[in-house]
């Protein structure tokens, strides 16, 4: 079996993506992209921004911070296989499940849990490539993984 995680064009193929959260996400992405070399790979509306590393490998999402975030700046979305076991574990284990396993319209089956320290994750699974368009996304550009 592959090491490698389905493709989905609604995703960075990074493994770990960071998930900063900021009042304006349009504002904060392009002075992302201005001041640090980043370069913008799908827009969301005006609520989710996913960005390239300068490097060409690795990827940061830029959010719209919710009112339930007021505490928080930031989160960590981890591509997995086998979500909903990773789910079951994760809630044997003390997570406080924010939202349980769902599969998304952008081709992603989905949990978001805080951990015992605070710490707010997100695990997500590829379960289709799913075209930006097809769901109101635009995307911006090549993902930078593939050169």
């Amino acid at each position: 079996m592959s090491s490698m995680l389905p493709r989905n064009r609604s995703m960075p193929a990074s493994a770990v993506i960071p998930v900063l959260l900021y009042p304006s996400v349009p504002e904060a992405a392009e002075w992302l992209c201005k001041a640090f070399g980043f370069t913008e790979r799908l827009r969301i509306g005006t609520h989710r921004v996913q960005l390239n590393a300068p490097a060409g490998q690795g990827a940061v999402v830029v959010a719209a911070r919710g009112p339930s975030a007021e505490a928080t700046s930031a989160s960590v979305m981890v591509r997995v296989r086998g979500v909903d076991a990773l789910f079951r574990a994760a809630c044997d284990h003390g997570a406080s499940v924010i939202g349980p396993p769902q599969t998304q319209v952008y081709g992603e089956r989905q949990f978001t849990v805080t951990d015992p320290f605070g710490h707010v994750w997100t695990f997500s699974e590829s379960v289709d490539d799913v075209d930006p368009a097809s769901w109101g996304g635009e995307y911006l550009g090549h993902d930078a993984e593939e050169g």
